[in-house]
């Protein structure tokens, strides 16, 4: 019995060095499963490209001459949330990953990731899933840890904070978790208040790695 091909995947590439999209090109464009529809090199043109050619998967560099990944990742989730968004970026710092939740973005891998492993991420994100790198996410648990020895386990929060943290980690906004859920943003923004302060946290980013690190 044969495996069914993966569907294809419609991509577009947001990086300001050009060798760096024509590497993704070269690196992508052999995989049958993935089709690049287009690609820009700064946020105007990025956003731009993405609106007209709707995307599954728009991978975004976050330093660009014009502005930042995140702000691409914003932009183009206001008009088409459908669209998913994967940070791809050279980074490792905790406060980026932070940010790029807080943005929407839906993974987070570092440019030193091999091919195989960033087509499947692409596939991963263009199915749904969340994705961070490894080293991105003990970076934030080295981060997390040097905070301080408290105890930092899910089983301190109650069903309903448990369900907004896993909205949040997917890279939902406090409105977007309301809607989910159906509660007003400020109760959204009461509960995500009282899961930091049970997981000893201030930012989503490692709120986010902690649910990812324990959740069964």
């Amino acid at each position: 019995m044969t495996t069914p091909p993966k569907p294809r995947v419609r991509l577009v590439l947001v990086d300001d060095s050009e060798v760096v999209r024509m590497g993704l090109r070269a690196l992508l464009g052999t995989d049958p499963s993935l089709e690049i529809v287009g690609e820009a090199g700064n946020v105007a043109t990025g956003v731009q490209t993405c609106l007209h050619l709707r995307p599954d998967v728009a991978l975004l560099d976050i330093r660009l001459p014009d502005g930042t990944g995140f702000d691409v990742c914003r932009q183009i989730l206001k008009s088409l949330p459908a669209i998913r968004v994967l940070i791809l970026t050279s980074v490792t710092d905790e406060t980026l990953v932070d940010e790029a939740i807080r943005a929407g973005a839906h993974g987070y891998l570092l440019k030193e990731i091999d091919g195989r492993g960033l087509v499947q991420a692409i596939h991963d994100v263009a199915a749904g899933k969340s994705i961070l790198d490894p080293a991105v996410t003990a970076r934030v648990m080295q981060f997390v840890r040097s905070a301080g020895a408290a105890d930092r386990t899910l089983t301190s929060l109650s069903a309903q904070e448990k369900r907004v943290l896993a909205l949040i980690a997917e890279g939902l906004t406090n409105k977007e978790v309301a809607v989910q859920l159906g509660l007003s943003d400020k109760t959204v923004k009461n509960y995500l208040s009282t899961v930091f302060e049970k997981l000893h946290v201030s930012r989503r980013a490692e709120a986010a790695v902690i649910y990812a690190q324990q959740k069964k």
